[in-house]
């Protein structure tokens, strides 16, 4: 055996590698010591002035979202704290009451809205307002009496040489008329003339007849504005006014002029008790 190789009973030599790369081994690894293992770089820590500004804006964002979930907490027990111990019964009725108050403000709207439109439909709409008013006021004054009167009717005679029509050969005259749609009604006869209304009265007198406090004697005449055709049939209807007065001595002529004119006129009364109903 070789003076490089060991001997029994000697301890081995340690081997010492050097790296090329590395430091030289220091004098404790040629005497045998085992070296220290190398210690490696601590880990750059981060810059304290970055973590404080993360975490700064980390507890910001949270502040701002507690905000506002606090405020839309109290608002929304603002708002529901009326409701909030109610029944459900309750809450149905307001539910209910808030439809209908709806529905009647529509409809207020809605009468409103026509009004707006009536009033900014010009004067066109006013002249149609003041036309219909005069039109009214004209149909009751024709059927008072106050106003005269014109239009298509009949002109029946009464012929009286015996004396014999009455008054209630007169009334029936009348009533027939109106029966058959006349809208006015004149009698002329000696002693004045009287416009048919419906108040007057009829009432027998020593030759002649009383008509509203205006002694008539025979012939009469009676005009009344109609359909002709109307009237004229009434007046000779069978068991009407012709053949009532023919049976009793007199006599009827029916006749159709074309146009009846109507002037007597009424003058308008004044109502002491009877007013108009609002």
């Amino acid at each position: 055996m070789s003076d490089e190789q060991s001997r029994p009973g000697e301890p081995d030599e340690p081997t010492v590698v050097i790296d090329p790369a590395g430091p030289e081994p220091d004098a404790g690894a040629e005497s045998g010591a085992v070296p220290a293992p190398a210690e490696r770089p601590a880990a750059a820590e981060p810059a304290p002035a970055r973590r404080l500004t993360g975490a700064g804006a980390l507890i910001g964002l949270l502040l701002v979202l507690l905000g506002f979930t606090l405020v839309v907490q109290l608002k929304s027990n603002s708002e529901d704290k009326a409701y909030a111990s109610l029944r459900q019964e309750d809450l149905v009725t307001i539910l209910a009451d808030l439809d209908a108050r709806e529905d009647r403000l529509q409809q207020d709207i809605s009468a409103l809205e026509a009004s707006r439109r009536e009033l900014v439909s010009g004067a066109a709409s006013r002249d149609e307002i003041i036309k219909k008013a005069e039109e009214r006021a004209d149909d009751l004054g024709i059927l008072a009496g106050t106003l005269p009167a014109q239009g298509p009717g009949v002109l029946v005679r009464l012929e009286d040489d015996t004396k014999k029509i009455t008054a209630n050969h007169l009334l029936n005259a009348v009533q027939e008329l109106r029966g058959a749609g006349a809208e006015a009604i004149q009698i002329d006869a000696p002693g004045g003339s009287v416009r048919v209304i419906a108040s007057t009265s009829f009432i027998d007198a020593d030759g002649g007849i009383v008509v509203d406090g205006v002694r008539l004697t025979g012939p009469y005449s009676i005009k009344a504005i109609g359909e002709p055709r109307d009237v004229a049939i009434a007046m000779r209807f069978p068991g009407g006014v012709v053949d009532d007065v023919t049976r009793d001595g007199g006599n009827v002529i029916v006749s159709e002029p074309g146009t009846v004119d109507i002037t007597t006129v009424r003058s308008a009364p004044t109502l002491q008790y009877a007013k108009p109903v609002s």
